[in-house]
């Protein structure tokens, strides 16, 4: 288990922290809250403690995607946890609506909890050296927080859940937040994986530590372990840059080889990009790649690599 780090609210609020509008928490709690999890979820419950983070998916049955959602965990006074789970918050009401079918007899309380908390990031507020996932409680002007080294890239710094008013206080990080995403090639929930299409090996999350090849059974573990073990992937999320320096077209637009279509885009912010492409075209010498008319770089698969 990662050692628990210890965060300064004064630290962090030095022109780098910033609030992220589009996410949403979920609260889980009760005695069986983490076995209800772990039976459902791509990542070990296991690993989620009041000093550890763990980013994860929520497959539909046959393994494609439907949400993705950050996991941490605190404890009240009585010593009472709670499981608390971020996730993009227009999609917030129907992760609720699908964890709750599940719940049967298990004793497990689940809820909106976006009331009391909201998401923030402090891009560059994490050690160089910080082990993904490490977290701590953090104490500031309207109560506990809760801050953690992004389980996925060590490069987009800390995420926060703060007490809302705190957030509310917080300069908006949405753009600053896709910026350095999109340069490490982190994608975005479902700015980029298509609900209920998406195949996660293709989107890179086995490199982005959403996936626990060594855990019990969850729902779509069948489809993501072969994938896994046969290596069966013919396209892939890749990071892509508009050659011309212009702006990059909407999620969903064709790439293109000459008129023949190998890929499409998916999230960007002004010429830096994610696309889905398959991986036998890219590969080749002479490819010469545009989308909407503007010619495409490709960077390489995502996420890039870890410093």
């Amino acid at each position: 288990m990662t050692e628990g780090v210890a965060f300064s609210w004064p630290l962090i609020t030095h022109g780098v922290a910033g609030r992220l509008a589009d996410r949403g928490v979920l609260a889980l709690t009760g005695p069986d809250a983490r076995t209800f999890l772990q039976g459902l979820i791509t990542n070990d419950v296991r690993r989620v403690s009041t000093s550890h983070a763990i980013y994860a998916l929520f497959l539909t049955a046959q393994g494609k995607f439907l949400h993705e959602l950050f996991v941490t965990a605190q404890v009240d006074a009585d010593g009472n946890e709670t499981l608390l789970i971020e996730t993009e918050a227009a999609r917030a009401p129907d992760l609720l609506r699908r964890l709750s079918m599940y719940k049967l007899r298990s004793k497990v309380a689940l809820a909106d909890a976006s009331a009391r908390w909201a998401v923030g990031v402090a891009l560059d507020g994490a050690a160089p050296d910080a082990a993904p996932g490490a977290a701590g409680i953090m104490e500031t002007p309207d109560g506990p927080a809760i801050a953690y080294v992004d389980p996925r890239h060590a490069g987009l710094g800390l995420r926060l859940l703060l007490p809302r008013p705190l957030a509310e206080s917080l300069p908006d990080a949405a753009d600053a937040y896709a910026r350095r995403r999109l340069d490490l090639g982190v994608p975005d929930g479902s700015r980029d994986l298509v609900p209920e299409k998406s195949i996660p090996l293709e989107n890179g999350m086995d490199s982005l530590s959403a996936v626990a090849f060594d855990k019990g059974c969850y729902m779509g573990q069948e489809l993501t372990a072969r994938t896994h073990y046969r290596a069966l992937i013919r396209k892939r999320l890749m990071r892509v840059t508009a050659t011309d320096g212009n702006a990059l077209p909407a999620a969903g637009t064709p790439v293109l080889w000459g008129e023949r279509e190998v890929g499409e885009m998916r999230s960007s912010l002004g010429p830096l990009g994610l696309a889905v492409l398959r991986i036998e075209d890219v590969e080749k010498p002479d490819v010469a790649l545009s989308c909407g008319g503007v010619p495409l770089t490709v960077s390489g698969p995502v996420p890039a690599p870890r410093p």
